[in-house]
């Protein structure tokens, strides 16, 4: 097991929290009621944890030894709503239990 593991779990949480509530909170916010303070407020962390997101899944397929399609389905999952509940659930979990 992975000494990251535990780290790339909360990183795929908080990225994928990020991301619904900038896709399904602030950006409606901004484009109907014309007020583009929550995007401006949650872009930052957003695009952080998105970076961390991608490297730290780049450093973990070395070390759980995923073949490329399991590293391309993870690295996809962090720009599809929800997709980083789903890679912790069946890509992360199982190591962990």
């Amino acid at each position: 097991m992975s000494k990251l593991l535990p780290t790339f779990r909360i990183v795929a949480l908080l990225e994928g929290v990020s991301y619904i509530l900038l896709l399904f909170i602030a950006t409606p916010v901004k484009y109907f009621a014309n007020d583009p303070q929550y995007v401006k407020m949650l872009g930052m962390p957003h695009g952080l944890l998105f970076i961390a997101y991608i490297v730290m899944a780049v450093l973990m397929s070395k070390d759980m030894k995923w073949n490329t399609r399991t590293l391309f389905i993870v690295l996809i999952a962090a720009i599809i709503p929800f997709g980083t509940f789903y890679v912790d659930k069946k890509y992360l979990k199982p190591v962990n239990a």
